[in-house]
């Protein structure tokens, strides 16, 4: 799978995703730490990333946009901290790897994982 994490994201996940044979690159390797949300998320849809964030402001933006790429992992952990992250992840990649190819919102927080596929389509008003 390939990945693409966002500056809140330490690049100790990334390289923990690399240990495991995915394909992951940090914002700041890519030298895009001032990329707006959009120009981010088109990258992940172009290169078909997987987004790694805990800015609350893609899922929103994914939601309005009405597509169904790129997945993203929204982490809402109160620690940030890789080794963390790194568990939540372990256990996500086993048990929602089809979500995440098909187009998925999945917001993680310590004690479940929500999952919301793309794409959100609106109810009638």
């Amino acid at each position: 799978m390939r990945f693409l994490a966002d500056m809140g994201i330490s690049p100790k996940t990334v390289a923990f995703l690399c240990g495991l044979g995915h394909d992951a690159k940090h914002l700041y390797e890519e030298g895009l730490c001032r990329a707006s949300d959009e120009e981010i998320t088109q990258k992940a849809r172009r290169e078909q990333r997987v987004l790694l964030t805990s800015d609350l402001g893609f899922g929103d933006l994914l939601a309005h946009s009405a597509a169904r790429l790129p997945s993203v992992i929204i982490f809402r952990l109160s620690s940030m901290r890789p080794e963390r992250v790194n568990a939540h992840l372990t256990v996500i990649l086993e048990r929602f790897s089809t979500e995440l190819a098909e187009g998925a919102i999945l917001s993680v927080t310590e004690r479940r994982v929500r999952v919301r596929r793309l794409p959100i389509h609106k109810e009638a008003e």
